[in-house]
């Protein structure tokens, strides 16, 4: 059993889904995170048999862990019938497309909403809505916490543990942290003691089980800024120590934890993250 996390990377599916998992053998990374479609819009091209057919070929022969990341433009507490209509078929589709190609974690950002209570009940309910779809799916989807910025949704503790009690706190539902997010949003992970504290107030309000994954990405912007801004590690204002406990803490044994830096950069940051491991 592996002893920390899998530290891995947002790899390019350019050129075929399937080329994510070389590339990552290439970086040296122990664990993947892809778009299985363009983040950056609301239709998507059907996968093809050989899609999924090589996809699943390289993941067995890799042995690499996987995640995906849903679009951003999916806004599950969107008040706007239309947007949220396309968010929730959106949704759908992401969770089916990693049931096709067997990507067991999706994660997703809650999403915005100017009254607080009121838009994380539309996300449970939409979250709700499209588990009653696909009832059977064996992908859990992960609510990631975010930075806090404008009207966004789960930057407070509280927000993650709301939409997971109004829906019983299922099996396929669970949380991805961002140590960026999580910084930017005025949780101090600099020193031990500020990793420590961070980690005790989740686990009283949420609960450590529902980690499923991690984003590693130092933030531009200083403690509580609510800029969604990464940064390579060191290179940040969180720093690379910051991220030692996290990389050595045993009780995430065996999750995928990746970063979300520059295309280009993931030999270099990998590397810096492995030199904090006891």
């Amino acid at each position: 059993m592996a002893k920390g996390i899998l530290i891995g990377a947002h790899e390019s599916v350019a050129g075929g889904l399937f080329k994510a998992f070389a590339r990552a053998e290439e970086h040296g990374a122990a664990s993947i995170q892809i778009f299985t479609k363009n983040a950056r819009g609301w239709k998507s091209k059907p996968l093809t048999e050989e899609d999924v057919e090589a996809f699943r070929a390289e993941a067995a022969r890799a042995r690499i862990p996987s995640l995906s990341h849903a679009s951003y433009l999916i806004n599950l507490g969107s008040e706007d019938a239309g947007i949220r209509a396309k968010s929730l078929d959106a949704l759908e589709d992401e969770l089916l497309r990693c049931d096709a190609l067997g990507v067991p974690l999706l994660v997703v950002h809650p999403g915005t909403h100017g009254v607080r209570d009121r838009g994380l009940a539309l996300v449970a309910e939409a979250l709700g809505e499209v588990r009653r779809r696909q009832p059977r799916s064996p992908t859990r989807i992960l609510l990631e916490n975010t930075a806090g910025q404008g009207s966004s949704l789960g930057c407070r503790f509280e927000d993650l543990a709301a939409i997971l009690d109004a829906l019983g706190r299922p099996g396929w539902l669970g949380v991805c942290l961002d140590t960026c997010h999580l910084f930017a949003s005025g949780f101090d992970l600099r020193t031990p003691r500020g990793y420590e504290e961070t980690l005790d107030r989740f686990a009283t309000l949420v609960g450590l089980e529902q980690v499923r994954a991690f984003h590693l990405n130092d933030c531009k912007g200083p403690l509580g800024c609510r800029v969604d801004r990464h940064e390579d590690i060191g290179k940040g204002q969180l720093g690379a120590k910051a991220f030692e406990p996290l990389v050595n803490d045993g009780r995430f044994a065996g999750l995928p934890a990746v970063l979300e830096t520059e295309e280009g950069s993931q030999i270099e940051n990998l590397a810096a993250l492995r030199a904090l491991v006891h």
